[in-house]
């Protein structure tokens, strides 16, 4: 458990998967760094490391990736060899690919592994293709505890002056990601106290900006969620879902999606749909990958060089 935790509480969960980013919190300000590379060097102040990880999609079976938990391992070795032990992990979503009990206790045990002071995660599709998450919950909801509404499986945390907003947007979808009243009233509310200075993570599974709404790459009603979010100064959306990586800039937020462990997808309207994308085997790590990024406060913008998955 991260030694700084403010009252809110650090929710410890289990979870894992995908792609790595590994980011830095200091002063308000938010960075990150290559996994299995050293932190940025200059003054901290209360380092706060965590990583981010997407879309393992264990116990999918395809051309695209013939051994997908291999794939995932290798991430996990990646976050192991850091030289600094991360606060936490959180995992963007899609853990599994059909959300069966025996593919949910195959990640907890995996991510049982990673050497970290807690797992965060967000359920993707793959997680509920029941339409509930009722199965995600019950694998991992348990031994939740911090600033969350019950039962939902969406919560907020606050570590080292950053507030921390862990959404359910691939849920009870409506073609594309959704976050639906209820929790669009609890954002609210989970706000309503911060001082505007207070710098704001948010994690979803669904890109929280229209990416490409044709194959529902985004979210229906992201724009009520992100208009809560206009008085703070300095917004960070991180979300897996599309498999590759691309940033945009709307106003004070700052958006980044991340690549898998699991397998590519195709670049927008580069296919006839979404979906595994199979590439030439001496190529896929090359399509996988981790993700070295930089919050600069002055410009309030993230500057990401992303690397690939190391085999």
């Amino acid at each position: 458990m991260a030694p700084d935790i403010d009252r809110r509480g650090f929710l410890k969960c289990m979870a894992w998967a995908g792609t790595g980013v590994v980011w830095t919190v200091a002063g308000g300000v938010l960075s990150g760094c290559q996994l299995g590379a050293p932190a940025p060097a200059g003054p901290r102040t209360r380092d706060l490391y965590f990583v981010q990880l997407s879309d393992s999609h264990i116990g999918f079976k395809g051309p695209a990736n013939q051994d997908v938990t291999s794939t995932f391992q290798l991430a996990i070795d990646q976050v192991n060899a850091l030289p600094s032990r991360p606060a936490f992990v959180m995992h963007t979503g899609d853990l599994t690919h059909l959300s069966t009990a025996v593919q949910f206790d195959a990640v907890a045990q995996m991510m049982g592994t990673i050497k970290s002071g807690g797992v965060f995660q967000v359920p993707g599709e793959h997680d509920a293709v029941t339409g509930d998450d009722k199965a995600y919950l019950d694998a991992f909801g348990k031994g939740a505890f911090g600033r969350a509404a019950a039962g939902t499986g969406y919560y907020s945390f606050d570590l080292n002056g950053v507030h921390f907003l862990a959404l359910v947007n691939a849920v009870a979808t409506k073609g594309m990601g959704h976050l639906g009243p209820d929790q669009l009233d609890w954002i609210q509310k989970d706000l309503a106290g911060l001082s505007r200075e207070t710098p704001i993570v948010v994690f979803a599974h669904v890109p929280l900006f229209a990416m490409y709404p044709t194959w529902g790459w985004s979210t229906d009603d992201a724009v009520q969620a992100l208009s809560m979010m206009k008085r703070f100064p300095a917004v960070t959306c991180l979300n897996g879902h599309v498999h590759q990586v691309m940033s945009k800039v709307e106003g004070n937020v700052t958006f980044h999606t991340a690549r898998a462990t699991a397998f590519p997808q195709p670049m927008p309207g580069a296919a006839p749909a979404p979906g595994p994308l199979t590439v030439p085997s001496q190529l896929l790590h090359q399509s996988l990958g981790i993700r070295e990024a930089r919050y600069v406060a002055a410009s309030e913008r993230v500057a990401v060089i992303d690397d690939t998955l190391k085999p």
